[in-house]
């Protein structure tokens, strides 16, 4: 059951303690999908450019830089500002690797993030999974962002040119604090 709602409204799900997970349909062939994952350019578009060796223990450099997604300009929120100005990098180790079907690695602070495709048709089901956060404050924190980066890729991967990053975050974070229940 809540395989389906995630897949159509597009909200992650709690799917264990400590663990989120996003589904989004994107327009295939698979090989596609793989690319705006592993390409440094084509992932710049929607998440963060940088190199990424693609093997198991690679090392991964993602730079962030939120305001270059589109060419639509918002401001940041002021919790983002400072982010949002000079965009940051972060540094990351590839833990698993089966092109063009599973791709995961480390996140700062010790969580996962794990990218599952898988062919439908003619389109491909991303299953984003970020697990072992911290707390339920990281959950919501975590779930803001991929939800909106999700919604980049689904701009980007359909041909069409995505609003700016802050507009589609909106109130997202406040969706998720509704959403995901208090202890």
């Amino acid at each position: 059951e809540s395989q389906m709602t995630t897949a159509s409204d597009g909200y992650g799900q709690i799917v264990a303690p400590a663990e989120v997970r996003f589904e989004r349909l994107l327009p295939g062939p698979i090989e596609t999908v793989w690319e705006f994952l592993t390409d440094a350019e084509k992932r710049g578009e929607w998440l963060a450019s940088g190199p990424m060796e693609l093997k198991v223990g690679g090392k991964v450099k993602l730079a962030f830089k939120h305001a270059d997604l589109s060419p639509h300009k918002a401001p940041a929120p002021e919790k983002y500002r400072n982010l949002d100005a000079k965009g940051h990098e972060s540094n990351h180790e590839i833990t698993q690797i089966d092109p063009p079907r599973l791709l995961a690695m480390t996140w700062p602070k010790s969580s996962e993030v794990i990218f599952e495709l898988k062919q439908q048709g003619s389109q491909v089901l991303l299953t984003v999974t970020h697990r072992r956060l911290a707390s339920r404050e990281e959950m919501i924190d975590v779930s803001g962002g991929w939800h909106t980066h999700l919604d980049i890729l689904v701009e980007r991967a359909n041909g069409r040119t995505p609003p700016a990053f802050w507009i589609v975050f909106g109130d997202i974070e406040q969706a998720y604090e509704k959403r995901y229940p208090r202890d």
